[in-house]
Order: C-alpha cells, then sequence, then structure tokens
C-alpha cells in the first residue's frame, strides 16, 4: 500500500517535495526537542517514509505536450473597412 502517489502533479515541482520532507523533519525535531519521543519517531518516520518516496524512488512523468493555440486567419482573409462600412440592420436600413 502506497500512502503517497509520487505521479501525482502537485509532487512534479522539486520545491513541494523538498518542503514536505523539511516539514516532517523538522516537526520530528520538535517533538524531540520538547520531550516527547513518541510523536519524534512517527513524524521522523513519516519523514523518512516520505524521502524515499519523493526522492529515492522518484521518476518524473514527462511534461505533457503544450497546446497550440487555434488557427489565427491571415491578414489577406481578414475584412476591410469597406466589408463593414453599411451593413443594414434588421429593418433593411442603413445604420
Amino acid at each position: 500500500m502506497q500512502l503517497i502517489d509520487p505521479n501525482h502533479p502537485a509532487y512534479r515541482r522539486l520545491w513541494v517535495r523538498v518542503a514536505i520532507v523539511a516539514v516532517c523533519f523538522g516537526w520530528a525535531l520538535v517533538e524531540f526537542v520538547t520531550g516527547d519521543p513518541f510523536w519524534g519517531v512517527l513524524a521522523g518516520g513519516a519523514g523518512a517514509y516520505s524521502f524515499y518516496i519523493l526522492f529515492w524512488t522518484f521518476k518524473p512523468q514527462p511534461q505533457p505536450p503544450a497546446t497550440e493555440p487555434a488557427a489565427q486567419p491571415d491578414a489577406e482573409e481578414e475584412e476591410g473597412p469597406a466589408a463593414t462600412a453599411e451593413k443594414p440592420s434588421k429593418d433593411g436600413q442603413a445604420e
């Protein structure tokens, strides 16, 4: 059973993976300093597990190709000012 899915897009950035591991080990240090070794061991275990999954066995997935924008009409195909000069309105008279 895997607790962390390393293929999730949230873990693609390095700073996110570093922050997760650092917070886990930092919290373990806080627990040991304040005199609660049980919670320190649990937080340290979470840090070790997250390091193993997010760094040791991490294989980055290839980025999906960027989609190109929709085709833009050429300059010759655009309507000029003569084509839009006087369009008849709904009642048949020019605006």
